[in-house]
């Protein structure tokens, strides 16, 4: 991800929110700047999907990020991923699990959370089908709930 993508990649967060949490561009800079893997898949030129993983040992302030940290010295953290509209049921999806899951292997595991009220049965059932599984839940700060989940690599 490069300074050049952030319209996109604000655009694709916008289109995803009610999955995932608003975006701003100062956010998406210290997310680009800090993150330990921050990608966008290209299709043709256009920016497609993106993701925001962290590593062990960030200073980045999520309840998320931080209730992994408190149970695994060593992690790839999925903050966030949104593939476009356009591209959905594509394929892509699964192709940017697949870079992320081979980059996490160094760390011995990927985490995420899904939500799970509301529900998110589509997330969370691709997630299963991966080979994640539920380690745990966490009430979110604005109430809502998420099953936060482990893939040993």
């Amino acid at each position: 991800m490069v300074p050049a993508d952030a319209g996109v990649v604000l655009r694709l967060n916008e289109e995803s929110v009610t999955a995932l949490s608003p975006l701003a561009a100062a956010e998406l800079e210290a997310h680009r700047r800090d993150a330990t893997h921050a990608v966008v898949c290209d299709v043709d030129g256009e920016v497609a999907a993106f993701a925001l993983a962290y590593g062990p040992g960030s200073t980045y302030e999520s309840i998320n990020y931080r209730w992994h940290s408190e149970r695994f010295s060593d992690f790839l953290y999925l903050d966030r991923i949104a593939v476009s509209a356009t591209w959905r049921r594509s394929g892509i999806g699964t192709a940017l699990y697949d870079h992320l899951e081979a980059y996490a292997a160094a760390h011995g595991r990927m985490v995420c959370e899904v939500n799970c009220e509301p529900p998110n049965p589509e997330s969370l059932a691709f997630h299963t089908r991966r080979g994640y599984r539920v380690i745990g839940r966490l009430r979110q700060l604005d109430g809502h709930e998420t099953v936060m989940m482990e893939k040993p690599l």
